[in-house]
């Protein structure tokens, strides 16, 4: 493994590259990237750096975002076949149809979409901004793509008319009420913190709910001990290494997404040294995905 991990070294160097990893990686791949955040934090170290190759692992809307910040640089993907399920779910056709269908509406993407979805949306958002992207609008109605139940969370907090896609991420549905229900009664000194891809019914129990930014922000700051983390489970990896003197639990097990599994050591150094496999989004794409995410950027 250190021979490894020093070849990557060695050949981030040879190419003035940069890895950045998603915090729902394996650990040992957080351990070699030069940076671990969410996506759009991924795509902002990636804006904000000098190399001229960019490693990201993650999944394929993550490399994309790098691109469409990036336009100048070399993106690089691990393995290309690291889809997200929920990008999946919709279509830039899609969503034309569903504007066709509600002509008054804004339309929102979450950032968890295609570049072809961006091109296609007044504005994107996070998991963290999402109802300040929502309220920053001018109409009353909103399109609210792809995540049904980040939509619906918005929903909740907002007095505008959220018009949901059926689309969810598959790992966080995993995550019952019943989960959290073991773990509070496991544990309860802890507090409960998840994602807003969950399900209403889970959100409802947590003590709150955050993007994963924020989840290392609130366990950082909180006097409590223990925590019960709701979201991927790569997450606690993050959190425990942040925040050693803390113990962290996961709702269950069983929140593991393959995808983001799939990038490993080996293929971080594969494409270091092949080059391969290079994400690019085609210009007149990017340029109107990047609109969406600068109108994003400007209400943060």
């Amino acid at each position: 493994m250190d021979e490894i991990i020093n070849e990557i070294k060695r050949m981030k160097e040879e190419r003035n590259a940069v890895i950045l990893s998603h915090n729902y990686q394996r650990p040992e791949v957080q351990d070699v990237a030069d940076y671990v955040g969410d996506s759009l934090g991924l795509a902002r170290m990636g804006a904000e750096s000098t190399a001229d190759v960019i490693v990201l692992c993650g999944v394929r809307f993550m490399a994309e975002t790098v691109c469409i910040m990036s336009p100048d640089r070399t993106v690089l993907m691990p393995d290309p076949d690291a889809g997200c399920p929920m990008a999946n779910m919709i279509t830039a056709q899609n969503v034309l149809d569903l504007r066709m269908k509600h002509p008054d509406a804004a339309c929102v993407a979450y950032v968890n979409t295609s570049a072809e979805v961006k091109a296609v949306v007044d504005v994107c958002c996070t998991s963290s901004n999402a109802l300040e992207v929502v309220d920053s609008v001018e109409t009353d109605e909103v399109l609210f793509i792809p995540d049904k139940y980040l939509g619906q969370y918005v929903q909740s907090k907002t007095e505008k008319e959220l018009i949901l896609w059926n689309g969810f991420c598959p790992t966080h549905v995993k995550i019952q009420p019943e989960d959290i229900l073991r773990e509070k009664k496991a544990h309860p000194g802890a507090k409960t913190m998840v994602h807003p891809e969950c399900t209403p019914q889970v959100t409802a129990l947590a003590n709150v709910v955050l993007s994963t930014g924020k989840m290392l922000e609130y366990a950082q700051k909180n006097n409590a001990k223990e925590f019960i983390v709701g979201t991927e489970t790569g997450m606690l990896y993050t959190l425990q290494k942040q925040n050693p003197c803390k113990r962290f639990y996961p709702a269950t097990s069983l929140a593991v997404c393959p995808n983001m599994k799939k990038t490993t050591l080996f293929s971080v150094l594969s494409a270091l040294e092949n080059m391969e496999t290079r994400i690019v989004v085609p210009p007149g794409i990017g340029k109107k995905a990047a609109s969406s995410i600068e109108r994003m950027l400007q209400i943060r």
